[in-house]
């Protein structure tokens, strides 16, 4: 069954969800060895740079393909059906990306700069915005990273937890509170530089491959152009950060994963105490119907909210809700997915050379990131009491 065929929309779409396909399988044969030496997938993020998915969110004219939001949340929900946190981790990267090339909101030929060094030299660039005394920045804290101005431009310095990717990453986008005001920006630091460093803190049972460690910067030396946004000067700050579907679709990826092996299980496994396979037996079936019901609601809100996205700009601005409601419902849709899967396969799911036990913890941090579950719920709240 093609999982891909009712919302595959032309040639090209088919194209990139093979492409990510082929990565995905790759990713999938080694997923055990690395979570269980709780090894950092090196490996992937080499595949990843060879096939070019690293610039397929970047202008043509700068040799990308300019993926939409609806292609970017397919091709992720395929590859995280391989590995999970190297799709979150690329996903950071791809989204990011994404945004810039629609706002434009970068001096253009810093932007044109960026996207050379991605697509000739294979340059990974993330965020770094979450910090341990303010969480996640979705909560509006002032970040405790300081930028001050000198003479030849600025000196960073302060500390970034949740820092995905960090031990392959080339640039982070840091942000930082600028001098002593209550205004925040954004800078881009090159991991060359002296004083960036990485802090392996991370420590974790779920999403181990992310390699979300801490980025430390003491005293980072950059030029005046390294400043490449700020609160007052943002572009299109009112329109909704719509590349953050690349979450959800991740997370509905790992339910895809366990749903296909449980599914394939059911066919297989033949205990003696049955004359076939335990998919003829009447609750495995009702547990298959389910599991294939909350795949359909998931999948049809969050390609349908995303299709919304690229055919209708018009009402962008508007779609802050429905994008945040995306998010909620396919992760925890996405988490019940394995949780039933994981009970037609029984205790053998918990056996560590079982990939479900992965899939289970894996899946479960969908809830912890952004937008959180509280704030979704409460915005709905606040515009329906409006």
């Amino acid at each position: 069954m093609d999982l891909y065929k009712p919302y595959v929309q032309n040639d090209r779409q088919r194209k990139l969800v093979d492409a990510a396909g082929e990565l995905a399988d790759m990713f999938s044969e080694r997923g055990e060895k690395y979570d269980r030496e709780d090894q950092f997938p090196y490996q992937n993020f080499d595949d990843l740079k060879q096939s070019g998915y690293g610039n397929l969110s970047l202008p043509k004219e700068y040799g990308g393909e300019e993926i939409t939001l609806y292609e970017l949340v397919m091709i992720q929900e395929r590859l995280a059906t391989g590995d999970a946190a190297t799709a979150l981790s690329i996903g950071w990267h791809l989204g990011g990306l994404m945004e810039l090339t629609e706002t434009r909101a970068w001096d253009e030929h810093i932007f044109k700069d960026l996207c050379g060094k991605i697509v000739n030299n294979k340059a990974l660039i993330n965020r770094a915005a979450t910090e341990p005394a303010t969480g996640s920045p979705t909560r509006g804290g002032l970040p405790q990273t300081k930028a001050v101005k000198t003479d030849g431009g600025w000196t960073l310095t302060g500390r970034k937890s949740f820092t995905s990717m960090a031990r392959v990453l080339d640039y982070s986008l840091v942000s930082a509170t600028i001098d002593d005001t209550d205004e925040k920006g954004f800078f881009l630091v090159d991991h060359d530089l002296k004083g960036v460093s990485i802090e392996e803190t991370w420590d974790t049972i779920s999403m181990k491959g992310t390699g979300s460690d801490d980025l430390v910067l003491t005293d980072v030396h950059l030029p005046a152009s390294s400043l490449v946004e700020r609160d007052s000067s943002a572009v299109g700050e009112d329109i909704p950060k719509a590349w953050l579907l690349h979450i959800p679709a991740c997370y509905i990826g790992v339910a895809i994963a366990a749903r296909n092996y449980a599914i394939q299980f059911a066919k297989d496994y033949s205990p003696n105490s049955l004359p076939g396979p335990i998919k003829d037996v009447p609750e495995v079936q009702r547990k298959i119907g389910e599991m294939e019901l909350e795949l359909f609601k998931a999948r049809q809100i969050l390609y349908s909210v995303a299709d919304k996205w690229v055919r209708e700009p018009s009402k962008r601005r508007d779609m802050a809700s429905e994008l945040a409601s995306v998010k909620h419902v396919v992760t925890n849709s996405a988490f019940q997915i394995v949780d039933t899967a994981m009970r037609i396969v029984g205790a053998r799911s918990l056996f560590r050379n079982n990939p479900m036990q992965r899939y289970y913890r894996d899946v479960r941090a969908g809830l912890h990131n952004p937008p959180m579950d509280d704030m979704v719920i409460g915005m709905l709240a606040k515009n329906a009491l409006e």
